[in-house]
């Protein structure tokens, strides 16, 4: 449409004389008019970018940079929480290995120790044993003594009754003597 208006003035110009009149003819242009509403249009958008357009453009731009930021701080939080889990990973498995060592330590030290316990009672076992053999040897030797004691009094006895004597030291000291010889064959 406007090219058919544009060929309808281009014909009527060449016929009536100029362009620039006949549009000014057909639209009702004044140049006047036009210049007050050109200047009225630079200076509303000129106020609506400065006081309009340009704080909502601040505003966008402030908070597009805010929420720049909190993703990048939500990125860092995510890989702190990560390396943070890491962290505590590592830490588990390391007082785990910690903890099976000690169980091992303590193992390997209750073995030790009661190694060490049993070697100790055995060989408090064999003093005590070798005590009560002392002992009992001493206690044989003393009645051995005394049995040798006894039997030769009753040897001498025996003889003194049989043969109807009294019989000195002398006398009873050779039949002791002969009676030892007698039981230690």
């Amino acid at each position: 449409m406007l090219l058919t208006i544009l060929a309808a003035s281009t014909e009527t110009a060449a016929a009536s004389g100029g362009l620039v009149e006949d549009l000014q003819k057909n639209f009702g242009l004044n140049w006047a008019y036009l210049i007050a509403q050109c200047i009225n249009f630079v200076i509303v958008a000129y106020v609506l970018k400065k006081f309009a357009f340009g704080p909502i453009g601040d505003m966008l731009s402030q908070r597009r940079e805010r929420i720049a930021e909190g993703e990048a701080k939500l990125k860092q939080i995510e890989q702190d929480l990560q390396d943070s889990e890491k962290r505590t990973a590592e830490a588990i498995e390391k007082a785990n290995n910690k903890a099976k060592e000690m169980i091992t330590e303590a193992k390997t030290s209750a073995a030790n120790i009661t190694e060490e316990k049993t070697q100790e009672a055995i060989a408090s076992a064999q003093n005590i044993l070798a005590k009560a053999e002392e002992t009992a040897k001493a206690e044989r030797s003393q009645m051995v003594k005394e049995l040798k004691s006894d039997f030769g009094k009753l040897v001498a006895t025996a003889t003194a009754t049989v043969s109807g004597k009294v019989l000195t030291d002398a006398d009873h000291k050779s039949i002791n003597e002969d009676a030892l010889a007698v039981i230690e064959k």
